[in-house]
């Protein structure tokens, strides 16, 4: 079966959508909890130097963690892949499962290396199948669903 690989644009725009989702929701929990809409690094409890680990900040990074792991592996999408028409997908073409999904995003470290995500836009980009290192690994690829129902994300010819 084909499939119609997601490239750099709907990818971004999604991330994008998603990010606005996290401030949706964390902005007005930090204002209640710390008293600011956005911290600067004095109004953290644990500083040292570049280094935060405010309990706060900790729990709103596990928080976005666990977010693309279950919804991605569970569901396929984050609300951002689901608004701009995104799939992840694994071998078996359907939803990844818990495991694939943990995986895909425990590699984003490496696929951001050595900063801005270069290792993953330049697998993105050089791949047939627009695939990132974490999408190579976990066996998963990001595709673009059809709007025609069942026949998500394959290539109609």
């Amino acid at each position: 079966m084909e499939y119609k690989f997601a490239g750099l644009g709907r990818r971004f725009l999604s991330l994008l959508i998603d990010t606005l989702v996290f401030c949706i929701v964390f902005f007005p929990i930090t204002y209640l909890v710390k008293g600011k809409w956005i911290m600067s690094p004095t109004d953290h409890l644990w500083n040292r130097g570049l280094f935060i680990s405010d309990p706060l900040c900790l729990l709103f990074l596990c928080t976005m963690f666990l977010y693309f792991v279950f919804l991605e592996g569970l569901f396929g999408r984050t609300v951002g892949k689901l608004i701009v028409g995104l799939n992840v997908i694994g071998p078996n073409e359907s939803c990844p499962g818990l495991l694939r999904g943990l995986v895909r995003n425990i590699l984003r470290i490496v696929d951001g290396l050595p900063f801005l995500n270069i290792v993953g836009i330049v697998l993105i980009v050089r791949s047939e199948e627009r695939a990132r290192f974490g999408d190579r690994i976990a066996k998963t690829r990001v595709i673009i669903r059809s709007p025609y129902g069942s026949d998500y994300g394959k290539v109609i010819t």
